[in-house]
């Protein structure tokens, strides 16, 4: 091979490379657009359904609060006095929480909820009995 034979194909590699660089930038140039708009569209959601961003936030997270109240009233019958105020602590927040966002977000854990504060309204009505 001669000289101007190697200088070609050197040439047509660092193309190559230079195109395949260009393809990944321009690929995640289009991944970031598309998150922007999709967390656009998001909140634009949120905004229609009349809530702010930090009540939706929050309601996400008293929905995972409520799953786990769920499961702990029906776990465990009789609480210690320390752990029924506890309950009640985060059974208020998760209710402050749930009366921030439209009926509609919650019809599904709708079940959950009632459960969530019948337990509470009984843990409410013992406390206040004793005292």
């Amino acid at each position: 091979m001669d000289i101007y034979a190697i200088i070609k194909m050197k040439i047509a590699n660092e193309k190559k490379e230079g195109v395949q660089k260009m393809f990944l930038l321009i690929a995640i140039y289009v991944l970031i657009l598309v998150i922007f708009i999709l967390m656009m569209f998001a909140y634009v959601q949120i905004k229609a359904a009349g809530m702010k961003v930090k009540d939706f936030y929050g309601f996400i997270e008293a929905n995972q609060m409520l799953d786990k109240l769920y499961r702990f009233s029906k776990k465990y019958e009789k609480l210690s006095s320390q752990d029924q105020l506890i309950f009640l602590v985060e059974a208020e927040k998760v209710f402050d929480a749930f009366d921030k966002v439209p009926d509609m977000l919650w019809e599904e854990e709708y079940q959950k909820y009632m459960d969530v504060l019948d337990k509470y309204k009984n843990i409410k009505m013992v406390r206040w009995e004793q005292n």
